[in-house]
């Protein structure tokens, strides 16, 4: 069971963290107030469950978290500065953030699926779940 909490632990850490990268990289284009409000709640809520793996992680492993690599943080810039070069509109920006916010999704409910881990990670892997899944609703807005 301790190694599925691990794994669990690192791939949740790893989409937080790539969702606090993805918000950075976007948030100076948004030119919209509101939804920029919206993508600093988010912003707030990916740290907030990044802390809590970063907090429990030592209980199951020595070291820290898996984060995304300095290749994926480059690729996903370059992507974001690619895609929004002649389009920075909310819905540009709506759009490239439901695709990772859906991957996000597939892999924890992936994980929740398993059920074979403790319950305290259960519960950051759940919480993280029912957060991506409200942002796709209030994502979907701004389509």
């Amino acid at each position: 069971m301790e190694k599925e909490d691990i794994n669990a632990l690192d791939e949740v850490h790893k989409g937080a963290c790539m969702g606090i990268d993805a918000i950075h990289f976007v948030l100076d284009k948004v030119e919209d107030n509101q939804l920029k409000k919206v993508l600093e709640e988010e912003l707030y809520q990916y740290q907030e469950i990044s802390n809590r793996v970063e907090e429990i992680y030592p209980k199951y492993n020595d070291g820290k978290p898996h984060e995304t690599s300095a290749m994926n943080k480059a690729m996903t810039w370059s992507g974001v500065e690619m895609k929004t070069m002649t389009d920075k509109s909310n819905s540009k920006i709506a759009e490239l953030l439901l695709q990772g916010v859906n991957m996000g999704i597939i892999e924890g409910r992936k994980l929740l699926n398993k059920k074979k881990m403790n319950q305290e990670v259960e519960a950051i892997i759940s919480t993280y779940v029912t957060m991506q899944e409200k942002s796709v609703e209030v994502l979907k807005q701004y389509l």
